[in-house]
């Protein structure tokens, strides 16, 4: 579908030849996807995982506590954790919103921050887990060949890894450098609290304890909470309660499970307990939530 601008960007003109659908769509290269969205969204409760994420056109505010941001197409947003938070979505079918979210790696960030380390570079500020930053011409154009070479299957995969290694490293000598910076900091606050909430994620549905998780993170359990609430902007059994209820939502969505089995696949003891807080996190109940969902032909993930 055509977009209407008058004066469309570059980025803009190839997402829109290559996002398909509402929401996500996979692209030829593995960790990068496309976003589109010919819908406005009022604020929303949703997940993201460790990504770099450009909006070409249309915008996106988010809300983490009492933190707010925006990211379009001036400003690019670096999410560190994989971390719930609210987002209003500005869309519309004459205007869709057109974006790609780069999934970014741990292993990546240290063999470039390694390099980067013995030419004297180095962090500045206390990292935070998500926060925008403006884009500039040299971004814009690696992000733009990234686009390109998504059009072909041989480039995707041979010219698409070094380009995704041009981007992350041009965000690490970036405002923003410092975030990803953290996930290659493993005995940091950061990067303690960062491997706990990634063994939460690959394992929502089993039982926890705030005290197993301190010590997991090698902190006493008032110093963890600390920590995990200013990073998450929740109480440590709060986050994992949204991780679940998106998890769950997922499953209803993307396998076809009912409300109680994605409620027990997650960790839930009671299905009406599960219909309780879902309701109170996504205001609708489950399935109304997920019909919506189908209607719209959204892609969650």
């Amino acid at each position: 579908m055509p977009v209407s601008n008058a004066i469309v960007s570059p980025l803009t003109a190839v997402l829109d030849e290559l996002a398909g659908g509402n929401g996500y769509s996979q692209s030829l290269l593995p960790g990068v996807r496309f976003m589109r969205s010919t819908l406005y969204v009022p604020p929303s409760p949703i997940a993201y995982d460790p990504s770099i994420v450009i909006i070409a056109q249309g915008r996106k505010r988010g809300r983490l506590g009492n933190r707010s941001f925006e990211y379009n197409g001036r400003h690019y947003l670096v999410l560190t954790l994989p971390l719930p938070f609210e987002c209003e979505t500005f869309g519309s079918p004459d205007e869709p919103l057109l974006g790609l979210s780069i999934a970014v790696t741990p292993a990546l960030v240290a063999e470039l921050v390694l390099q980067m380390d013995a030419l004297g570079h180095a962090p500045e500020r206390h990292p935070r887990a998500i926060d925008v930053a403006p884009i500039d011409q040299r971004f814009s154009d690696a992000a733009l060949r990234l686009l390109n070479t998504l059009r072909s299957p041989v480039e995707a995969r041979i010219l698409g890894p070094q380009i995704v290694r041009e981007i992350v490293y041009i965000v690490l000598g970036g405002p923003l450098g410092v975030n990803l910076r953290a996930l290659a900091a493993p005995d940091s606050h950061f990067g303690q609290i960062s491997r706990v909430i990634q063994r939460l994620h690959a394992d929502c549905a089993r039982p926890v304890e705030v005290s197993a998780l301190a010590r997991e993170a090698g902190m006493a359990v008032s110093t963890f909470h600390t920590h995990f609430k200013s990073l998450t902007a929740a109480a440590p059994l709060q986050y994992i309660k949204n991780v679940r209820l998106h998890r769950a939502r997922l499953l209803m969505l993307e396998e076809g499970l009912s409300a109680s089995q994605a409620a027990f696949r997650v960790g839930y003891e009671s299905a009406s307990q599960f219909s309780r807080e879902f309701k109170r996190l996504f205001g609708q109940p489950p399935a109304a939530a997920v019909a919506q969902l189908r209607e719209h032909a959204i892609r969650i993930a």
